[in-house]
């Protein structure tokens, strides 16, 4: 009967620290972000790793406390707590709430990414692409990437096809190289829309469709792509793949060029094309 009785207790204090623990990620969710911070410290503290983890990201992305968030953090990342393991690794590669140390990223990294996050998976690959905290190896990169572009990572999928086209880490491919930026344009990507355009432009990988071309284009054109909004605008000023537009390549030149993130030399052929073809007419 004793052991009964203390059994009883037991349960009972497990629901009430998961209903405190509840309250605070309801608290979250309805933006009762004084609430959420009251509740959730008190199970972190005792320990609670998933707690911890939110707390964490209280501080992280609400607070904007970052020592307090790395804290967190790895409180939680220590107990094996994968998503808190992956975070911590972005702290330590962009030096947020902690001295920057790209060796400390790959580690937590790793921990991560061997769990099966597809984000720390995505952010292990780019360490080895690029030999930061880690020695550059362009297979182990494209290892990684592929384990999280089997998930559905959408930007790893992306880097999965930018590998093949480049031969880093893979055979030369550019079928491989089509087939993953399509996966991951049709996830809504902007650079993998411009990049099956491009192929698409080259017949690298497909056959030459410039309706194929303009479609994804326009996609890219749409999410800000600089380059995209400029080749569009030239499709349209010369008929190739869409009816010729006079108006639209205006539009879209303007576009091009009018973007913050164009580069000198594109933003110099868009307003080439704006003089020399008189858009401004249009």
């Amino acid at each position: 009967m004793k052991k009964l009785t203390i059994l009883l207790f037991s349960i009972l204090i497990s629901f009430n620290s998961y209903a405190d623990y509840q309250d605070g990620i309801d608290a979250i969710e309805k933006g009762d972000y004084k609430t959420a911070f009251k509740e959730l410290i008190v199970e972190a503290e005792k320990g609670n790793a998933e707690a911890q983890f939110n707390l964490a990201a209280l501080y992280h992305g609400i607070l904007k406390d970052y020592k307090e968030a790395a804290k967190w953090y790895r409180k939680a990342a220590e107990q094996g707590y994968a998503d808190a393991q992956s975070q911590l690794g972005w702290m330590y590669k962009k030096g947020k709430g902690v001295e920057q140390d790209e060796k400390e990223a790959v580690k937590w990294y790793r921990k991560a990414a061997e769990q099966g996050i597809a984000t720390a998976q995505l952010s292990l690959g780019t360490m080895y692409r690029t030999g930061r905290g880690v020695a550059l190896s362009f297979e182990e990169a494209v290892k990684w990437y592929r384990k999280a572009a089997d998930q559905g990572d959408a930007d790893a999928q992306y880097n999965v096809g930018v590998m093949y086209e480049s031969a880093r880490g893979v055979a030369l491919s550019f079928e491989e190289a089509v087939k993953w930026y399509r996966k991951s344009a049709d996830q809504g990507n902007a650079i993998a829309q411009f990049r099956l355009g491009l192929n698409y432009a080259n017949g690298k990988g497909v056959l030459k469709d410039y309706k194929e071309t303009f479609k994804w284009y326009r996609k890219a054109a749409e999410q800000g792509i600089a380059t995209a909004q400029f080749n569009l605008g030239t499709m349209y000023r010369t008929g190739r793949g869409v009816p010729k537009d006079l108006s639209k390549a205006k539009h879209w030149m303007k576009k091009a060029y009018e973007n913050p993130e164009i580069d000198a030399k594109l933003k110099a052929l868009a307003r080439e094309n704006w003089n020399i073809f008189e858009l401004w007419k249009y």
